[in-house]
């Protein structure tokens, strides 16, 4: 593991080489800068697309296994899919309502809009070039192929031609466009066809259109037989065999034209918690109309005729600027179906195992482990397991009186879930709270609040008006004539399949003090009362963005006094114009702050008298980071913080958020020193600039490639691999 000293200087203008903690000197005299300035804030969408964009850059990375850069460019799409969903539909909502809001940057949702589409059409132009250019040629050499129509051998074409007619036809409706036939109300990103027909049909009519909707229970790639093909695993599209066998649906009629198309809806949920008596029920019936929410993008087919796209248009109520002509599948996530094949392990990233940390090692009795000393677990290079044994250990022992947890997105049957159900069945006091409305996630959390209750468990939904996203669980347990409480905070979800796949700390827990202060926090959520006095914790919306604050102009003090002042904060988002202005006046006064921002970050680093002392990075590799961590020097009296919380406005003011102190030179240490690993990544890191974009770092001088993943691989899990960068 590094220290801070042997970070590598990154190839940008924007970093510097002081001793790490030492207050950089005050900037030259200049002209006083007004920190409102729209200018010194990034639009948060258009943050939100930059971020897209670099998650698409891995595509072309060649040191990634050739499945795991298709992988990447598939979560282009899933994040695109959720951009156009909830980020552009609401900004088309402010304009439909006449309620625009501007932030900070004072650029109006029309600007925006604007901006979004010439970037997002450059970018999806890319992708599908990436995809046909680079992507496909490249598997067809390893033996991953799809096949098109002009490829199909006479057997190919036998085979498909009896899979359409048993499989697909059935179950396909084709919908002739007339007046008695109105154009179909089609399901959000779902896959359709337009048709072009000529003649007429046994009624007399003679429209001339139809609309093939895909149906959604049809897998979008079908595997060839083996034999029919000359080895490697090859492929069809769903829409190439629907394509070719178009005429088989409209009988005595002529096609003369078949081209696919997708239409993105607006699928955010709205439920006024003051409106509705029962959430639970609410969110049911607003779960369906998510499917047919406004139309805010139209994907269609590269040779579909211009006429037949203008009809589209019209159909949906969306403008030239919302049309997405594209060369390939419009549903392009569905292929992430094939990124996992068994067959082709060189091809992904290696497996590995997480480490487990050696108090745990032969620890047959958690609680007697967490007792001698609080356990860090930085996941996924550390098991996620102590956290679930945790629980399984507690819904068995006689000695466990009751169970309380938070839950944001976990799904219905996973283990976390079941031990929480066992418990509940073996008489333990088991109280759970749901966060409904976490997004995508509303139909599983549902389900996951059903079962509970059907075991017995006490099941709540947060409070009205603020979401709950709080990781937390506490124990309570009998030992010795007396109870004590133990509790893991978490910076992440309780779900083991998104723990090895999210960057996320967990803290194990039995001090005195922090375990009460969780039970109060559990207190308010679950009852009704003033907000309690915390020794420890930190909570939103009340004291953590006021301490957040504070903990900045602390260290904005004591550069101004001349002392050592030093912020490290790594964060999924910063967005909260109080915070970056707090940050920029830090940096005003020589504080050197080193940002480690994933997505959305609307401070613009490296501006002359603002902002010169203040870098900002974004991790993209093999893991999502997703851990937030706020360090501070303080004078040379470290202390560093672990939150469910980013630095975002709906974080800090609307939600239920937890933030809990590292206590212990040990814990303090090692959290300080991973934060460097990443500052000191010169591979996957990708550097702000002043004007919103970002560059990505590389190796200079005799400089050695440093990936902050790969690093934290090989220190924190058992059986790294090393065959790849990562």
């Amino acid at each position: 593991m590094q220290d801070a000293s042997d970070s590598p200087v990154l190839n940008t203008p924007y970093s510097d080489t002081a001793e790490s903690g030492r207050a950089l000197p005050a900037p030259e005299p200049t002209p006083a800068v007004d920190i409102n300035a729209p200018e010194l804030y990034i639009h948060r969408e258009l943050s939100q697309l930059q971020f897209n964009i670099r998650v698409l850059e891995q595509a072309l990375d060649e040191n990634y296994p050739l499945l795991e850069r298709l992988k990447f460019l598939l979560i282009f799409s899933s994040n695109m899919d959720e951009f156009f969903e909830i980020r552009v539909a609401g900004l088309k909502k402010q304009i439909t309502f006449a309620r625009e809001l501007t932030g900070p940057d004072g650029l109006q949702p029309q600007q925006v809009l604007a901006k979004i589409s010439e970037l997002a059409h450059q970018q999806v132009s890319r992708q599908y070039s990436i995809l046909n250019d680079t992507l496909l040629p490249a598997l067809a050499e390893k033996g991953i192929r799809f096949v098109r129509r002009h490829q199909w051998t006479h057997k190919q074409t036998l085979w498909i031609r009896r899979y359409f007619r048993q499989e697909v036809a059935p179950i396909i409706s084709p919908i002739g466009l007339d007046p008695t036939h109105p154009f179909p109300l089609l399901v959000n990103k779902s896959l359709n066809f337009i048709v072009q027909l000529e003649g007429v049909d046994s009624f007399g009519r003679d429209s001339g259109l139809a609309i093939i909707p895909a149906p959604r229970s049809l897998p979008r790639l079908i595997r060839l037989p083996d034999e029919l093909c000359n080895g490697g695993d090859n492929f069809v599209f769903l829409s190439s065999i629907i394509h070719n066998h178009a005429d088989d649906l409209f009988p005595g009629m002529k096609v003369l034209g078949c081209y696919q198309f997708r239409l993105t809806r607006n699928a955010d949920l709205i439920v006024d918690p003051d409106e509705v008596d029962d959430l639970a029920r609410a969110l049911r019936g607003e779960l369906l109309s998510r499917r047919y929410g406004d139309a805010v993008r139209l994907e269609v087919a590269d040779n579909c005729p211009k006429p037949l796209t203008d009809f589209l248009l019209r159909q949906f109520g969306l403008s030239e600027s919302e049309l997405y002509e594209v060369k390939g599948p419009v549903n392009l996530t569905r292929l992430f179906s094939i990124t996992g094949l068994d067959n082709h392990e060189a091809l992904q990233f290696p497996s590995f195992s997480p480490g487990i940390p050696k108090i745990l090692m032969n620890a047959d009795n958690l609680f007697q482990a967490i007792s001698k000393q609080d356990i860090l677990l930085l996941h996924p290079y550390e098991s996620f397991s102590p956290v679930t044994d945790l629980l399984r250990q507690a819904a068995q022992d006689p000695n466990v009186l009751a169970i309380k947890q938070t839950l944001y997105r976990t799904g219905a049957n996973s283990e976390i879930v079941n031990a929480l159900v066992d418990a509940a069945r073996n008489g333990k006091e088991v109280t759970v709270v749901i966060e409904l409305r976490a997004r995508f996630d509303e139909e599983s959390n549902l389900q996951l609040a059903s079962r509970l209750q059907q075991a017995g468990a006490v099941v709540i939904y947060g409070v009205v008006g603020y979401k709950t996203h709080a990781k937390m669980v506490l124990v309570l347990r009998r030992e010795d004539r007396a109870l004590k409480r133990y509790v893991h905070l978490g910076t992440g979800n309780y779900h083991a399949g998104n723990a090895r796949l999210y960057t996320d700390y967990s803290l194990l827990s039995s001090d005195l003090a922090l375990t009460e202060d969780v039970h109060k926090l559990f207190n308010q959520l679950i009852g009704m009362g003033k907000t309690q006095r915390m020794k420890k914790l930190l909570q939103a919306p009340f004291t953590l963005k006021k301490r957040l604050l504070e903990l900045i102009n602390r260290e904005t003090l004591n550069a101004q006094a001349g002392k050592p002042a030093h912020i490290i904060a790594k964060a999924n988002a910063l967005t909260d114009a109080k915070v970056i202005k707090a940050l920029y006046k830090a940096s005003q006064a020589g504080v050197k702050i080193e940002l480690i921002i994933r997505g959305m970050c609307c401070l613009r680093p490296g501006v002359p008298g603002v902002s010169h002392n203040i870098t900002v990075r974004s991790i993209i590799g093999r893991f999502l980071e997703h851990s937030r961590v706020y360090y501070f020097l303080n004078d040379g009296q470290e202390q560093v913080w672990m939150s469910s919380a980013d630095m975002m406005e709906r974080n800090l003011d609307n939600r239920v958020e937890s933030c809990f102190p590292l206590e212990g030179k040990r814990l303090i240490t090692r959290a300080r020193q991973e934060l460097q690993v990443f500052i000191s990544d010169n591979t996957h890191s990708w550097v702000l600039q002043p004007d919103g974009s970002y560059v990505r770092s590389s190796p200079s001088g005799n400089q050695n490639p440093r990936s902050a993943q790969a690093t934290l691989l090989d220190k924190l899990a058992s059986s790294p691999q090393r065959t790849v960068s990562v």
